[in-house]
């Protein structure tokens, strides 16, 4: 199968290797496209240029050309997951080339350290901007020289002028929905006047706010983004790239429509807000084209509903307020809906993945319950995480017709689909922890567990029945007394002939470990926090995280920091990244082993 689109074989079978995947309003534009061969004859030198730069080129390999466009000012959220995995996977699904590019044009918020942290998100989510020998990652920060040139091209030609209003009095001037804006005393001025201001404002001559760069385009347009928008800002702010080289930095707008073209983006895939924006985009380029500093064809902006999702917020104004007031422990809390978050928490790549693929792409906004996400983590965490016993609220328990040297080895599954894994050996002994919930001295109907005279199975074990316990001064119980039956060992020829309701978990006490495991929850405790301009931090769920001192098998004790595992009866854990050593096992809650919220609800 060929990758080149003006290869005979793509001629002559423009579909051919079309993906098998549900279909969607983006695929099927891409796909046309690929049969009418709208992009075959795009000019590709190895990397991002000008027309005149890509011109003796030969054509792109590349069948499409998508980009994951993120601004460096922050941590990657659940909404980022989705557009990564729509833009690489479409790259990946039509034997394109997705890139990483960094709208990094606002000096004053953007840092190094969030470059790094989306560069390793976007590889943790199992994703490369690397296609052959070529590494696609690029930053608006190495256009400026371009962008700059262009600007003055556009002066030049009377598309552009140098305005020296204040933003009050561009404000005031730019008009409402019902009535036009009005034209800036400086908008007529000749051509040449506003192009030797503009290199006046490149070379610091003016304070900041003092003048910005607008296009002439309509003062009466219905849509406000084309009543002459800024394009460049007077900003003394250090850059994380090019330091205090420039004063003069580019507006998004102008920036982000010229780095689709100067990189061959054939499909630039955007969330909905920016659809009253795509005139704008398509405006700057078809000018530029005409001009001859940009190829045909020209990117094209497609707009789908960005991520609604129940029980968080997504909104980078809201996220910083939750770590700056402290109300999470940083942008790693695994209470965040951040990437970082999410994969402390024991979130993977591939539920991610899943999730992205099976909420699909629309037009329209709508609603997405937490539970989705929830059981794409629990079905990819229950293919692949092996299986460990842990006792989250211990007490003891006794059997009292075992000698006290005695040990039996019982044998756990490590997981029990996956026979290749082998089994554990669980040494039992006379003494053990079990969960304090799984005795009860008076219990409530439709109790199968242990209490005083009732039998139950030591799970891998043998049949215990309770003949008795002990309890503190308050009344709280402090040790179970049982016997066992020998003759009912797991296993065993005619163990399974005695038959009871109740199957618990247990640990030797000689043989289990502590562990620390922090039992994470929902952070907000209402689906939709902050409705009706009600103040988001009021609906924080106040029990959104506990800590248990528990104990563990050994196994749990050699894991590695990230290591997955099913707490037997208990749901989804993982070691924590960041805490988790041997000498002190931390582990996390990354999901039960069913939707508990769901349940309450119903």
């Amino acid at each position: 199968m060929s990758s080149n689109a003006s290869s005979p074989s793509a001629a002559s079978a423009p579909n051919a290797g079309l993906p098998a995947h549900g279909s969607n309003f983006i695929r099927q534009i891409i796909e046309a496209d690929l049969a009418s061969r709208k992009h075959a004859l795009r000019r590709w030198s190895g990397h991002p240029g000008s027309a005149r730069e890509q011109a003796l080129s030969p054509t792109d390999p590349a069948r499409i050309r998508t980009r994951f466009p993120p601004e460096p000012n922050g941590y990657l959220h659940f909404g980022h997951a989705k557009s990564i995995c729509l833009n690489f996977g479409l790259a990946r699904d039509y034997e394109g080339v997705c890139h990483l590019r960094f709208d990094d044009t606002n000096p004053a918020r953007e840092e190094q350290e969030y470059v790094d942290s989306i560069v390793d998100s976007v590889r943790w989510l199992g994703f490369s901007w690397t296609n052959g020998n070529t590494e696609h990652r690029y930053f608006a920060s190495d256009y400026f020289e371009t962008l700059y040139q262009f600007a003055e091209a556009l002066i030049a030609a009377g598309l552009a002028y140098v305005d020296h209003q204040n933003a009050d009095e561009m404000r005031a001037n730019r008009g409402t929905l019902t009535e036009p804006g009005r034209p800036s005393p400086d908008r007529d001025r000749a051509a040449g006047e506003h192009l030797e201001e503009f290199r006046r404002m490149r070379a610091g001559e003016f304070p900041d706010g003092s003048r910005v760069l607008r296009l002439r385009i309509d003062m009466a347009s219905p849509n406000m983004n084309m009543r002459d928008p800024a394009i460049y800002r007077i900003r003394r702010a250090h850059h994380h790239r090019t330091g205090d080289a420039w004063c003069i930095y580019p507006l998004y707008d102008y920036t982000h429509c010229i780095s689709d073209a100067l990189e061959n983006i054939t499909h630039s895939i955007c969330t909905l807000e920016f659809e009253d924006h795509r005139p704008l985009y398509d405006w700057v380029l078809d000018r530029l084209v005409d001009l001859g500093h940009l190829q045909r064809p020209m990117p094209q902006q497609i707009e789908f509903a960005r991520l609604n999702l129940t029980y968080v917020v997504l909104s980078k104004r809201k996220l910083i307020q939750l770590v700056d007031e402290g109300h999470v422990a940083g942008w790693d809390d695994p209470r965040m809906p951040t990437l970082v978050g999410a994969r402390r928490r024991g979130y993977t790549a591939a539920g991610f993945r899943l999730f992205a693929e099976r909420i699909g792409v629309a037009r329209a906004d709508s609603w997405i319950d937490f539970s989705v996400l929830e059981d794409c983590m629990r079905e990819d965490l229950n293919a692949h995480a092996q299986r460990r016993v842990a006792v989250l609220d211990p007490i003891r328990l006794v059997i009292d017709n075992f000698e006290p040297a005695q040990t039996e080895i019982c044998h756990a599954p490590n997981h029990p689909q996956h026979a290749e894994l082998g089994v554990r050996d669980m040494p039992l002994t006379r003494e053990l922890w079990i969960e304090r919930d799984d005795f009860s001295i008076t219990p409530p109907k439709g109790f199968f567990r242990l209490t005083p005279g009732a039998e139950v199975r030591l799970r891998y074990g043998f049949i215990i029945r309770c003949v008795g316990y002990e309890t503190d001064d308050s009344g709280r119980v402090t040790t179970v007394h049982c016997t066992y039956d020998p003759d009912t060992r797991s296993g065993t020829p005619g163990a399974e002939s005695r038959k009871v309701k109740g199957n618990i978990h247990w640990l030797s006490t000689r043989h289990a470990v502590p562990l620390e495991v922090r039992l994470y929850d929902r952070l907000f405790g209402v689906a939709h926090p902050g409705a009706g301009e009600r103040d988001f931090l009021l609906d924080l769920n106040p029990n959104s995280v506990g800590i248990s001192q528990a104990m563990g098998e050994p196994a749990l004790a050699r894991a590695v920091a990230e290591e997955r595992v099913q707490f037997e009866r208990h749901g989804y854990y993982v070691a924590d990244r960041v805490d988790h050593t041997g000498d002190r096992p931390v582990f996390n809650r990354t999901v039960g082993l069913r939707d508990s919220w769901g349940r309450a609800a119903g």
